[in-house]
């Protein structure tokens, strides 16, 4: 399964049911469940034993983001090192929750804990919110006997990679935003503005200069196609988006095509590489095998080029090669990241470099993005001055010009 499909795996779309069903001894049932259809709902409680008689859907309670996981997994992790019961945690947690849907959700867990499950099968229950690499550090702890420091780990880990995760969002907003306003004022200035120069300018009865001929043509286009314009551009970003999304072969080339990308392309290879490292240093420091983790790595890249990347280091580490060996082969990692893999693979401390090599491009990033926001303030400025600024002047050469022939 490539991490595009486990992408898209995750953003199959969840319902609420209400459900009503009988055992084999006649016993009324009734309850909720989040899933993908009814016959999900259908199987789940079959194999509990109890038979669907009513189903309908209802109304969304919420909806559960990545920071709720997140905040969960913190305040849990916290509770547990203090030494409350992992039920009792539970019970603090989803009762005290503002967001009713994670409320339920948690209490759904608990019940599972509560009827014998593990904590690690009770979460993979629900892989829409909980992966398969938080899964494996769950399942890992409770393995061990330290599950309160592999959530802490584990709330660390999700606290940095979500931290990254707006770093990015942050540096790609800005100038999305201001393209979308300057699209906006152009659309105003020539649907109304320019409309009522152009009946000024009849009373003229000289040739307009080129400038103003083009700008008032480009006008008359809007005024009468300002319904196409619009359709066209927002269904073309809908349409974008929506591919993006839902087709892999689409993920797998914007992926390549955001790497080669002028100034951003180094912030988004900055940041996978820090989510890359930190994911992998977490998973080898919880105890859990090399091979397996580079496949929990690679679903976590978040990139389809290290995707790819890190299935090769796996294949090639699964038969007998160094973690430093297998990752030069695959030219996307930088000189320096192999060398201190190569010095913590042979220092026996290799958790503890990816975690140096994480912090290190996790800063590499806060200060590219400053940096980033910094040099496209006056670039901004430049287009848009220069934007409305030229239609401004296009609109004001006649004037000028009548203004010298009367003078």
């Amino acid at each position: 399964m490539t991490a595009v499909t486990a992408r898209a795996e995750k953003r199959v779309k969840e319902t609420n049911y209400s459900w009503e069903g009988k055992d084999k001894s006649g016993k009324v049932f009734k309850g909720e469940m989040r899933a993908a259809g009814t016959v999900v709902v259908k199987t789940a409680m079959r194999r509990q034993g109890v038979r669907i008689t009513k189903i309908k859907k209802t109304q969304s309670s919420g909806t559960i983001t990545d920071k709720d996981i997140t905040l969960f997994t913190r305040q849990l992790a916290t509770m547990m090192k203090s030494g409350v019961p992992l039920l009792q945690a539970f019970d603090i947690v989803g009762k005290g929750h503002t967001n009713r849907a994670v409320a339920k959700l948690l209490m759904d867990v608990k019940s599972d804990v509560e009827t014998g499950s593990n904590l690690a099968d009770a979460f993979r229950k629900y892989p829409l919110y909980f992966d398969a690499l938080f899964c494996n550090l769950v399942g890992a702890g409770e393995a061990a006997g330290i599950l309160d420091t592999l959530l802490d780990r584990l709330a660390t880990y999700k606290e940095k990679i979500q931290a990254i995760k707006g770093k990015i969002k942050s540096a790609l907003f800005y100038p999305i935003s201001i393209i979308a306003v300057a699209f906006i004022i152009t659309a105003v200035i020539m649907i109304f503005v320019v409309p009522a120069f152009k009946d000024l300018f009849e009373g003229f009865g000289a040739d307009l200069p080129t400038p103003t001929l083009v700008v008032m043509s480009i006008s008359d286009f809007f005024v009468e196609y300002w319904w196409a314009i619009f359709g066209v551009v927002g269904g073309g970003i809908y349409g974008f988006l929506y591919a993006w999304k839902r087709s892999a072969s689409m993920q797998k080339v914007m992926d390549r095509i955001a790497l080669k990308l002028p100034v951003f392309g180094d912030v988004i290879r900055k940041a996978t590489i820090a989510r890359w490292a930190r994911t992998l240093s977490t998973m080898f420091a919880a105890g859990v095998p090399l091979v397996e983790s580079l496949d929990s790595v690679a679903g976590a890249a978040g990139n389809y080029v290290y995707y790819e990347a890190t299935k090769k280091i796996q294949l090639e580490v699964s038969t007998g090669n160094s973690l430093m060996a297998s990752m030069t082969g695959t030219n996307v990692f930088p000189n320096m990241v192999i060398q201190m893999v190569a010095i913590g693979e042979e220092s026996g401390s290799l958790d503890s470099m990816l975690s140096k090599i994480a912090d290190f491009y996790e800063a590499e990033v806060d200060d590219a993005v400053d940096a980033l926001s910094s040099l496209m303030e006056p670039v901004i400025m430049v287009i848009l001055g220069t934007l409305i600024g030229g239609m401004v002047v296009a609109m004001y050469l006649p004037i000028f010009k009548m203004g010298q022939v009367v003078g």
